[in-house]
């Protein structure tokens, strides 16, 4: 199997070009709004977050796949952003974040063992365990299930949506490229965390 990477997954987009232009204009109001909900380096951080959900999005929506390098590029920048929040508690701030992202990946990588056992094939796919664990990085407890829901009833209303515009009966092994919502919505969540939670 040829292997395509991820620079090549995102220039096929120059064949959509109304498109391509809407995901930048997309990204770019993020990295604003990030500077504007965290000024300093944790803006900048949340800024290089909402450009790597967007590029993780738009491969998902398309390929149906998380690159892996986009998510070790977000975990890195999670494990930063960590640091940087807390920096006379550094180490206790990079083992809180592993710790939810560890229990947050092995909560989908348990949820996909188990549709696996009942339905007898893949219903998220190691790319979403792994996007999960991004999650887990990134936000506090208080903010991952927020983040999550968000991320579910988007896809849920994009997909209702287009099955009633199509009128075509459901097809339960329609693929689901979930990435697609949670990238975007770590990123909410993130800002959420950073505006409306940060009086807590």
């Amino acid at each position: 199997m040829v292997r395509i990477s991820v620079v090549d997954r995102l220039t096929v987009w120059r064949e959509r070009p109304l498109v391509a232009v809407a995901v930048v204009l997309v990204t770019l109001a993020a990295c604003v709004a990030s500077l504007f909900a965290a000024p300093g380096v944790p803006g900048y951080l949340g800024a290089a977050l909402a450009s790597v959900a967007m590029a993780i999005a738009v491969i998902d929506a398309r390929y149906f796949i998380v690159p892996n390098e986009l998510s070790a590029a977000a975990f890195g920048l999670a494990l930063v952003n960590a640091a940087v929040l807390a920096p006379f508690a550094m180490w206790e701030a990079l083992a809180i974040a592993l710790l939810r992202a560890t229990m947050l990946a092995l909560l989908f990588f348990g949820l996909r063992e188990l549709y696996r056992r009942l339905r007898g094939r893949d219903g998220i796919g190691l790319g979403d365990v792994k996007l999960a664990g991004v999650a887990g990085a990134w936000l506090d407890w208080l903010t991952l299930p927020i983040a999550i829901e968000i991320a579910a009833l988007a896809a849920i209303a994009v997909f209702g949506m287009r099955h009633y515009a199509r009128t075509r009966a459901f097809d339960p092994a329609l693929k689901f490229p979930f990435g697609l919502f949670l990238a975007p919505s770590i990123w909410l969540g993130w800002v959420i965390e950073m505006t409306l939670l940060a009086a807590r």
